[in-house]
């Protein structure tokens, strides 16, 4: 259906089996949370450390120049490459790992390493965002008004701990997160990528022509109340001119709400059923495709199914997104330092 990357829609990417064999853990403090869990990931920009720390010198530059393209602007940095990405977890361990498969997945699509990462999970932001992604948002209850409260808060610290802990990029995979993006990235000194501006750039990217004479081109979006009623998705698809497409209040009470309780009751096959039934009823509508914004339901239809035909995940282009800033700002910095190599030398 699409042209380039989009066409991978819902289908989860088979990532190496040996992925979580290169994952280290660290355990910092939080000065909000007893424990903060880091997961690092690293790979060296122009070399490997030994065991005591040391680098092996570069076969491309000579080792002073190597090292100071690897130090950090903070000595006190986990890493220090210039393609670090820093990702803030979402509502479970789960979603925030399928995320980090598709990192891989997407690298060595080219045959490329992986770009070194920082993971903050902390099971207490998990527990805020899953009470927060069950009610509507717009919802106006002191608990409610209190635990959005905890989560922007949470969320401006774990961007801070990225920052100090080297990331030169953050990414959120939680689709619920980024109804605080803005508050979040808020004064934020490094890129911090948007899942919906990710999609919508890349349905632009894909020229898709309207399925009706004299509309525009539609865009359905599946979600959970608390998604559909942030309105993040409806606003970045819009800025790049597509017509937002949503459940009505009877598809979301007959069929979105039910699809979510049988996945709760572990009913597979009648989650199956009620999710296919969701996207017909948006495809009737004529929209060209249909995002699935709810971890949840992601891998509810089996890979065959034809209706993934027409589905997007948005974390793959989150994913995608993410890859080509890291290869272009490694880029960026590998030639940076290149032209001071050579002046260096001419003097």
């Amino acid at each position: 259906m699409f042209d380039g990357s989009i066409s991978m829609s819902l289908q989860t990417p088979n990532c190496p089996p040996f992925f979580l064999s290169t994952v280290y853990i660290n355990k910092t403090l939080s000065r909000t949370r007893p424990i903060l869990s880091a997961v690092v990931q690293s790979s060296s920009l122009l070399g490997q450390s030994h065991e005591s720390g040391s680098l092996h010198e570069s076969r491309k530059f000579p080792g002073s120049a190597a090292a100071s393209l690897l130090r950090s602007k903070s000595p006190d940095s986990l890493l220090n490459q210039a393609n670090t990405i820093g990702i803030i977890g979402g509502v479970s361990v789960s979603s925030t790992l399928n995320f980090l498969g598709k990192l891989v997945w997407y690298s060595a699509k080219d045959a490329e390493e992986c770009p070194p990462f920082v993971v903050c999970n902390d099971p207490a932001l998990n527990e805020e965002l899953f009470h927060a992604s069950v009610h509507s948002l717009k919802s106006k209850t002191v608990q409610l008004d209190h635990i959005r409260g905890a989560v922007s808060q949470n969320l401006r610290h774990k961007r801070a701990f990225l920052e100090q802990a080297g990331a030169r990029c953050i990414v959120m995979p939680c689709h619920i997160s980024h109804a605080w993006h803005g508050d979040v990235s808020e004064g934020c000194s490094i890129p911090f990528l948007h899942v919906g501006e990710c999609v919508a750039k890349e349905l632009k990217e894909a020229k898709l022509k309207p399925l009706e004479a004299g509309s525009g081109v539609r865009i359905g979006v599946l979600a959970t109340d608390a998604t559909l009623s942030a309105g993040f998705y409806q606003e970045k698809l819009q800025n790049q001119g597509f017509e937002v497409v949503l459940p009505d209040k009877a598809t979301m009470e007959h069929v979105i709400i039910p699809t979510i309780e049988a996945l709760n009751h572990r009913d597979m096959e009648g989650a199956r059923n009620l999710l296919r039934i969701g996207i017909q009823l948006l495809l009737v509508r004529a929209v060209n495709a249909v995002i699935i914004g709810s971890d949840e339901m992601q891998g509810v239809l089996p890979k065959d199914d034809p209706l993934l035909k027409k589905c997007i995940d948005p974390m793959d282009a989150l994913a995608r997104s993410t890859v080509t800033w890291a290869r272009s700002n490694k880029k960026r910095v590998t030639k940076h330092y290149a032209n001071l190599i050579l002046r260096s030398l001419m003097f």
